[in-house]
């Protein structure tokens, strides 16, 4: 893990015992765990972990001036000045729209501002401390700061409702440790903290300008094809040397067993349209995007392209076939990774630690096992559905716009799925629903259905467009929690209800905001659960720049069936890249449901064990015995919603992981100071604040 960390106390030397250090409760000083500090006292910053030195930088106008970016960032030093001195009067919003993915810590006298991103790929938490405020990119280092239990009403909350930020708040799994939501900064005066957005919000009593799709695609190239640049144009990284040969095998086989990837650039290639217009761009654009000559495979200028091929779980050899096409391209060097039964989820359930619980802790091997094949510097297609694809609440904006005509296309390609007359009237219907109906009682209803455990919902494609139609829904393992774990939840979301008043959103660009902040959290999740020593993940189509390009789409362009493919296949096109094999951007009919079965029927009596005496149990979040049925249901392939079972799971073994943990993140504190010191105490029988 890498992560940032400060505070800002109330006044001068209060925290501070020079420019290393601070005084904690009982005169100890508190020093990060593999820290390098970037300044000092009053209100100290450091960057902790394994960073690269081209991803820190430190910009100063003088003493009491400065900006540090942690992350990849196409800014000069000299763009990052003039960023400074805009900052100096408050403006926040140009500190966010350099091209790459980063964070940016700003220091004006005692004023202290730290940017989340727009995804919430890098997040920003904060929490009250020795009279001020502590803040961090990561929550773990907060909680063992000050001792934080658990939140049990936002792991609830995980369970019930994961889609619905009105129930997960600005909470964390750590009591008293909060997020900064996507979209905003946190400012910092004297310890005094203010939570500030820096996006412009869209007006609900006036439509939105209409955009020019065409100029709109544009933009969506321009910043795509600029992320990709941002980092074909960063030092490359040589990992560790090999030590030395192996009998047996070769280069790449030592680097895969040793955890070493190889040096260079690469990408993953799975036969999708976003991974291969990913691949395509590197490949394509000046700037060395190859291995290193005199390293590994000797390739040069070519880019590694990696892709998996699943020997377990069939269905996806129209994708391989398309990626094999792909990798035709000379510019390309293609390695595919076979897996068996080892690599199904939940077949590996050792991992490390992360900073948070996500469905990614059950499939981290099957990606690490990709990713070790993959070079040190690896681009990934995650997040491009949910910056391009229109969510099917996106529906209610148009009606609410007065565009019913944009509905025509969407509308006949779920009727010719579905085969029914039937469905234009089902789905016209709900999004009229949606359309009328305010914030404050969408967000009643889904506190209603938990408190009812009112759960069913239909199936197929029409059966889930017509489910995400509403302001929030239950979660897949919402039907699997106790009585007074929704209650809880359904009181919270009763509370944020009457809290938020009528709430003038719209329905569809809130909905489509909160996928795109869980697919970041579970990314997030991915990275630190599948970590390769000395590799880098990049996602391009979570940078900030693409992510307001992709928002900048008009929305009847976006529910046009294919519409991501079609949008893609525009920018490679602008790229000059103009030949695609057949098919490309296919919807994949191979679902990961077929894996997930597989992995649970294999590995059913492990997950039995791990639930004999579940630490969800002694929360009172489930009962054991309800969650082992489940088990041995899915195994024997009776049709339960596997995500559920999957985020029961993944939240299971953190648990297990955060309680067996040893030691702290912080340096020079007593062995008492971490998070969660006396373990988890059994709930039963009444409802815990939580909040």
């Amino acid at each position: 893990m890498r992560w940032l960390v400060g505070w800002s106390s109330t006044a001068a030397g209060v925290a501070g015992t020079g420019s290393a250090g601070a005084t904690g409760y009982d005169g100890e000083t508190l020093h990060p765990v593999g820290s390098q500090l970037l300044w000092g006292d009053p209100d100290p910053l450091w960057a902790v972990g394994d960073w690269r030195p081209d991803e820190v930088r430190v910009v100063k106008a003088d003493a009491g001036n400065r900006i540090a970016v942690l992350g990849i960032c196409g800014a000069s030093d000299e763009e990052l000045r003039r960023g400074l001195f805009t900052a100096r009067g408050g403006a926040l919003r140009h500190l966010t729209a350099w091209p790459g993915s980063y964070t940016a810590v700003v220091q004006v006298g005692r004023r202290i501002t730290v940017c989340g991103d727009l995804a919430g790929a890098r997040p920003v938490f904060h929490t009250p401390w020795a009279g001020g405020t502590a803040y961090a990119t990561a929550a773990l280092p907060l909680a063992d700061l000050i001792e934080a239990n658990l939140d049990f009403g936002h792991l609830a909350a995980l369970l019930a409702a994961p889609d619905a930020p009105a129930s997960l708040r600005d909470t964390t799994p750590y009591d008293g440790v909060r997020r900064v939501p996507p979209g905003h900064a946190l400012v910092l005066r004297a310890g005094a903290r203010e939570i500030a957005g820096y996006e412009p919000v869209a007006s609900l009593a006036v439509a939105a300008p209409p955009a020019d799709p065409d100029h709109a695609v544009d933009a969506v190239r321009d910043a795509l094809v600029e992320a990709v640049r941002t980092r074909l144009s960063a030092p490359r990284h040589v990992p560790d040397l090999d030590p030395g040969p192996v009998p047996g095998m070769g280069p790449a086989e030592r680097r895969a067993r040793r955890g070493m990837p190889v040096p260079g650039i690469g990408a993953d290639l799975s036969g999708g349209p976003a991974s291969g217009t990913l691949a395509l761009l590197a490949a394509g654009l000046p700037g060395r995007p190859g291995t290193l000559l005199g390293h590994g495979t000797g390739a040069g200028e070519r880019l590694l392209a990696v892709t998996f091929n699943d020997l377990a779980v069939g269905g996806r050899e129209a994708e391989l076939e398309r990626a094999g096409a792909l990798a035709a391209n000379p510019r390309l060097h293609h390695v595919v990774v076979t897996g068996a039964e080892e690599t199904l989820p939940y077949a590996d359930l050792d991992g490390p630690l992360t900073d948070e619980p996500g469905p990614a802790l059950i499939t981290a091997a099957r990606h690490r096992a990709r990713l070790a094949a993959g070079s040190a510097d690896h681009f990934t297609g995650h997040g491009a559905r949910q910056v391009l694809d229109a969510h099917p609440a996106r529906l209610a904006d148009l009606l609410m716009d007065r565009k019913r005509r944009h509905l025509v296309r969407p509308v006949a390609a779920l009727a010719k799925a579905d085969g029914s007359v039937m469905v234009p009237a089902r789905v016209y219907g709900a999004a009229r629903r949606l359309a009328r109906t305010p914030y404050r009682a969408g967000v009643e209803e889904l506190a209603e259905r938990l408190m009812r455990r009112r759960f069913d919902e239909p199936g197929g494609a029409v059966g889930a467009s017509l489910a995400a139609l509403t302001w929030g829904r239950p979660g897949p393992a919402a039907r699997w929690l106790t009585g007074e774990a929704l209650a809880e939840v359904s009181v919270l979301l009763q509370a944020e209800a009457v809290r938020s008043g009528t709430g003038a959103q719209r329905p569809g660009d809130y909905r489509a905001r909160a996928a795109l902040a869980r697919h970041a959290a579970d990314l997030r999740v991915l990275e630190q659960a599948a970590e390769i020593r000395s590799q880098r993940l990049h996602a391009p189509f979570l940078d900030n720049q693409v992510v307001r390009a992709c928002r900048a789409l008009p929305e009847a362009l976006r529910v046009r069936p294919g519409a991501r493919a079609a949008i893609l296949r525009t920018v490679l096109e602008g790229a000059g890249v103009t030949e695609l094999p057949p098919g490309w951007g296919a919807p994949s009919h191979a679902s990961s449901a077929a894996a997930a079965r597989a992995g649970l029927r294999v590995s059913a009596d492990p997950l039995l064990d791990l639930f004999a005496s579940p630490l969800l149990a002694d929360a009172g979040l489930v009962e054991a015995r309800v969650i082992r049925k489940a088990v041995r249901a899915a195994a024997a392939g009776d049709p339960l919603p596997l995500d559920g079972l999957a985020d029961l799971v993944s939240l299971e073994l953190w648990l297990h992981r955060l309680l067996s943990r040893r030691g702290t993140c912080w340096t020079g504190t007593p062995a008492r100071a971490r998070a969660v010191p006396s373990g988890i105490q059994p709930r039963r029988g009444a409802l815990a604040s939580g909040a």
